[in-house]
């Protein structure tokens, strides 16, 4: 069987007045399964004080039982009873019953001393299973769990070991088992013969009930965990005693293997010593060389595992002693002479013992590896000197030098230098082949006599050797005596040879350069540098005459001694017939040059003309047009008059200007000629075409611009009724404050001219004022304020001008103060041009009132003068 958990149930078993006041009634099946537990449940301790229930809401009512078994769970004493027989007697036994059990900390919700002794079963069972819970499951605690979750964790862990089993609460249900209801028997005859648990539920009860009563089971449950309490209780004390004797057999263990690790390591160094300290030498190298590997072998294989086993020994010595101390047994005494102090000392001894050993080996391998490493020392250097000195006669009887020139002649010399300081330098090992050859023989060596032959042989060799390297340093040096006079030749033609085939070749390069001058000086200086050249011409024909000579010198000597060399230079790649046709080269190329220049001489005086010519209008248009900027700067400034007679005269200074502009042509045609001459500079004017050009175009554009100002002028005096005097007072204001004369009115000058107005105050408001006004007389940005501007902002703000509150208020009248208009009314009431006018361009009226054909002119009207987004 097992047990299905629903999360939905409440868990505070606790609390009684959720269990007994939620209804009156008992479900019949549940207080007959309740009865048998909580009677067998309180006979099972009963029974320890020699007495027992048969009916549970009977033997409780005169509450001396009640106290008994309260005595016999608590282990505590309950105070006296009354043993009288009346009704009260009975009230004061149970009340005594229930404060004991209120001191525990439960709270009895609805269960009176006087239900209990009338025998109301259900308060009577409500009773008990709170005894129940406080005595027998609220201890009940399985890693910090509530007490009923404690239980079902305990029979959890109990049955995880059995297929089939999955207890999850303690609400039973039929397992698909075969014999459920022997199953329930046999345990419960099991648990009442082994564990002293009585029957406390019936099996049929269990298996035919759909749900047995959850406190029946939990209390039976509950005497299973009390059960194996005490016996876990017994087991916790065999497995301390176990422990115990565990430690002592394994420190037992400990020290006899401490002492066989003892004795074996002792036997070895006693066998060891003995082998080391013996010092028989050996009379072959071989064998000697023999007992050197023995050691080595010793040392590799043989000892590293002992100093394992004495480092172990000692680790186990010293594990044995705190085990022995930790657990309170006595310190471990090895038997006599297994000490860890008696194991070092032999140690040392043994280590003594090799070192000694080892230092003797290595001395008499030496001494035998003296006569062998003389005889191999001979063998070797006499292989080296006999390896260097192969070829080397046959080198020394060459005649190389006889058809070398003089580098390759001082190559063999410098060759033949080494050579000899190598042959020097050999001198030392041949000295000591001959005394490692003698002391073989001093000491007996067995194959002196080959030693000997084979020493000779190289003594008289290295004899042979000198006598042939001094007569070929002999020869080397004759012949270089004489080639040392055609190399000074060679080298005299070399050095002049070069710096005159360079001569030629720059004065080819100069001759046939190009060049590009742009003035009469310079082809001058050209001409002059020239002429300065044709004058070195005869100097530079006597240095050819001398080179010429060296050559044929050195051809002379060549044939003098029949000497069997190249007749060629080798400090020089120039040759005879370079010098020959670059020298004809140069003279065929100065007629050439002078052609050349007078040509550019020629061109150069053209352009010379070309320049004065321009210069001369430039020089004469450009101050003409400076002036007339200047003239119509100043007349737009000190022009006070009408602004007719001002129109009259800028329009005479345009006249003038057109007029003028045959001059400027003519100097175009100039210009043009000049640069097909490709002049690119003229010393005689600081005007370029460019900026005549330019000087002229701002002239035409500023003659326009200062006639437009004036025509606005007008239009803006017609407009708003300015009289010639209000526009003569704006010009003497902006005059005055155009400080710079520019024409227009920085942001300084023009704040100073509305403060000297009364327009803007000199404080944070009217520095706000200042603000908004420059956005209207200066829109763009650009700092500063046109006369135009001026005028408009001085009309804006003082003639009286028409505003949208005032068409508006027109309209108004015209609509009969209606908020909107009709197109009979503007017909009515406007010419039929501007009464169309507005009809087309007026948006429908949807304010209130509104009427078919409505027309709002409130928002047209602000449209008009920029203040809406129609």
């Amino acid at each position: 069987a097992f047990l299905h958990y629903d999360p939905n149930l409440e868990d505070e078993y606790m609390i009684q007045e959720e269990e007994w006041d939620r209804d009156l009634l008992l479900d019949p099946a549940w207080e007959k399964q309740q009865r048998k537990t909580f009677t067998a449940w309180c006979n099972s301790h009963l029974r320890k004080a020699g007495t027992q229930i048969e009916n549970i809401e009977e033997d409780f009512r005169n509450g001396l039982k009640l106290m008994l078994l309260l005595e016999v769970i608590s282990g505590e004493r309950l105070p006296k009873p009354d043993r009288g027989k009346m009704r009260f007697h009975k009230i004061a036994n149970v009340n005594k019953a229930l404060d004991f059990i209120a001191s525990k900390g439960v709270k009895l919700v609805s269960i009176g001393a006087e239900e209990i002794v009338d025998g109301n079963v259900k308060m009577t069972l409500g009773m008990i299973w709170t005894i129940i819970l406080r005595f027998a499951i609220q201890d009940i605690s399985v890693e910090e769990t509530s007490a009923k979750e404690g239980l079902l964790l305990w029979c959890q862990r109990k049955t995880a070991p059995y297929r089939n089993v999955n207890i999850q609460n303690f609400h039973l249900r039929k397992a698909s088992v075969d014999d459920p209801l022997g199953n329930i028997n046999l345990a419960m005859e099991i648990a009442e013969k082994h564990l002293d648990i009585p029957k406390m539920l019936d099996a049929e009860d269990i298996v035919n009930t759909p749900k047995p009563d959850e406190r029946a089971i939990m209390t039976y449950v509950s005497c299973f965990y009390h059960a194996f309490a005490g016996a876990e209780q017994a087991e916790t004390a065999a497995n301390r005693i176990c422990k115990v004797l565990a430690v002592n057999q394994e420190n037992e263990r400990l020290m006899e293997e401490y002492e066989r690790l003892a004795s074996e390591l002792l036997e070895w160094i006693r066998r060891t010593i003995p082998w080391l300290e013996n010092r028989t030498p050996e009379k072959t190298m071989q064998a000697m060389q023999k007992k050197l590997e023995d050691f080595r072998d010793y040392r590799r294989k043989h000892k590293p595992p002992k100093v394992q086993e004495k480092c172990q020994l000692e680790i186990n010595f010293n594990t044995l002693q705190t085990k022995l101390r930790i657990s309170n047994r006595p310190a471990f005494m090895p038997s006599e002479g297994k000490m860890v102090s008696d194991i070092a000392g032999a140690w040392q001894r043994l280590e003594q013992a090799e070192k000694g050993y080892e230092e003797w080996l290595l001395n008499e391998i030496r001494r035998l590896e003296r006569l062998e490493h003389l005889a191999e020392k001979f063998r070797q250097k006499a292989s080296t000197h006999e390896t260097w000195a192969y070829g080397k006669e046959q080198i020394l009887l060459q005649k190389d030098y006889e058809s070398a020139s003089l580098t390759e002649l001082r190559a063999l010399l410098r060759k033949h230098e080494a050579f000899e300081s190598d042959l020097a330098a050999h001198q030392d090992r041949v000295e000591q082949i001959a005394a490692i050859a003698q002391e073989l023989n001093e000491l007996d060596y067995h194959d002196s006599v080959s030693v000997n032959d084979r020493c000779q042989k190289i003594c008289d060799q290295w004899d042979k050797l000198g006598t042939l390297t001094q007569k070929r340093r002999e020869a080397l040096e004759r012949t270089e005596k004489l080639l040392e006079t055609i190399d000074q030749l060679y080298l005299e033609f070399a050095k002049r040879a070069a710096p005159f085939n360079n001569w030629m070749e720059g004065a080819m390069e100069d001759l046939q350069d190009m060049f590009i001058v742009h003035s009469i000086e310079e082809i001058q200086s050209l001409i002059t540098a020239h002429e300065q050249f044709k004058a070195t011409l005869p100097e530079a024909d006597g240095e050819r005459q001398a080179i010429l000579s060296i050559h044929n010198e050195v051809e002379k000597v060549i044939q003098s001694y029949n000497m069997r060399i190249s007749s060629n230079n080798p400090y020089s790649t120039v040759t005879l017939d370079e010098i020959r046709t670059k020298w004809e080269k140069v003279k065929q190329l100065v007629p050439v040059r002078d052609q050349a220049l007078q040509e550019e001489l020629a061109r150069q005086h053209s352009n010379e003309r070309l320049r004065r010519q321009f210069a001369a209008q430039a020089n004469v248009i450009g101050p003409w047009i400076q002036t007339k900027m200047e003239e119509i700067a100043r007349s737009s400034i000190e022009m006070t008059g009408p602004l007719e007679d001002q129109m009259n005269q800028l329009k005479q200074y345009e006249h003038n200007i057109i007029n003028y502009k045959t001059n400027i042509d003519k100097l175009e045609g100039d210009h043009q000629l000049i640069q097909e001459a490709l002049v690119f500079d003229n010393k005689h004017t600081s005007y370029t075409m460019e900026h005549i050009r330019v000087g002229w175009e701002l002239l035409l554009t500023t003659i326009a611009r200062t006639i437009n100002e004036v025509e606005t002028q007008i239009l803006t005096r017609d407009a708003k009724g300015i009289t010639q005097e209000q526009m003569n007072e704006f010009r003497a204001s902006f005059n005055h404050f155009d400080r710079d004369e520019s024409g227009n009115l920085h942001y300084d000058e023009f704040k100073a001219c509305l403060i000297s107005l009364g327009q803007v105050g000199n404080d944070r408001q009217g520095e706000a004022e200042f603000a908004r006004i420059m956005t209207l007389v200066d829109p763009n940005g650009q700092g500063t304020v046109s006369f135009q501007s001026f005028i408009d902002f001085m009309t804006r703000e003082t003639a009286d001008t028409d505003t949208a509150e005032q068409v508006i208020a027109s309209f108004r009248i015209l609509a009969s103060d209606k908020p909107y208009i009709l197109a009979e009314e503007l017909r009515r009431e406007l010419p039929p041009e501007q009464a169309q006018y507005c009809i087309k361009r007026m948006p429908p009226y949807t304010g209130p009132g509104s009427v078919s054909g409505a027309l709002d002119y409130t928002v047209f009207s602000s449209a008009l003068y920029g203040e809406s987004d129609l």
